[in-house]
């Protein structure tokens, strides 16, 4: 594998910004890594970060990087700050640069990611859990399926958080005033119900979250109302709370799971 970090320019951010890029690499030599079949195109997973993180703590927290490497699937890892995926009420649009600049400038930079709705996933952890699947519900043109792990997926709920640890107007600034959330795009259970309505295929959609997490009713309540709707969900719960050891573990079924779904798109 090649691990590869990219600082570039943001033309929607209008700053310079940063992202890791893992890329399968066929290699013969390298001990204690697989040789993989030569292709073309690599399948490519967007892997989100959580709330107090960056681009780089996924491969500090995890192996992701030999786990891809076992899989043949290029990872790309962008930072998104405190911005949760969303164009800000008051700051940068996240949202639109996630969803829409960042995977054009890859393709550009890196023509060996696939451009196949069937090989384009998105996962994420936390406030990265509620990006992926935000920016996955948004856009299933592009994305054939996304993953969350202990997602904040409640942006109503989530709003009304009051913690020390952040400014007092974060919440505001972010998401705008709490009761316009409902309906809004950044309203999930929102954009789902309008995307179950729509003639668009929708992206698999996958959920774990730790019975002891903080964030575990948000969860159920999004399991429930995607259920309702019949998407095709695949939801998952274990012991545990929101910690790395627990998404380290998962993120690797849910590596397989991505694969398999890119093959019942076939």
């Amino acid at each position: 594998m090649a691990l590869i970090h990219v600082d570039f320019f943001s033309e929607v951010l209008e700053m310079s910004s940063q992202m890791d890029v893992i890329l399968p690499q066929q290699t013969s030599g390298q001990i204690g890594v697989k040789n993989l079949d030569e292709v073309d195109h690599f399948p490519v997973l967007y892997l989100l970060h959580g709330m107090t993180d960056n681009q780089t703590t996924w491969q500090r927290s995890t192996s992701i990087e030999r786990y891809a490497s076992e899989r043949g699937i290029a990872v790309v890892m962008p930072t998104c700050h405190l911005g949760w995926y969303t164009d800000m009420n008051i700051g940068f649009r996240y949202y639109t640069y996630i969803a829409k600049e960042l995977p054009g400038l890859c393709r550009r930079f890196f023509p060996g990611l696939s451009t196949k709705r069937k090989d384009t996933f998105i996962a994420g952890n936390s406030m990265g859990g509620y990006g992926a699947f935000k920016i996955a519900l948004l856009n299933p043109d592009m994305f054939g399926a996304a993953a969350s792990l202990s997602g904040g997926l409640d942006a109503s709920t989530t709003s009304k958080r009051n913690e020390d640890a952040f400014y007092p107007t974060l919440w505001e600034d972010i998401f705008g005033p709490a009761e316009n959330i409902a309906g809004s795009d950044n309203d999930i259970f929102a954009v789902s119900e309008r995307l179950s309505k729509s003639h668009k295929k929708a992206p698999f959609l996958y959920m774990w979250c730790g019975t002891e997490d903080f964030l575990y009713e948000q969860n159920i309540s999004m399991r429930n109302h995607l259920s309702s709707l019949n998407f095709n969900l695949t939801y998952k719960e274990t012991p545990g709370d929101h910690s790395w050891k627990y998404w380290d573990r998962e993120i690797q079924d849910i590596l397989d799971w991505f694969l398999e779904t890119g093959k019942e798109e076939n």
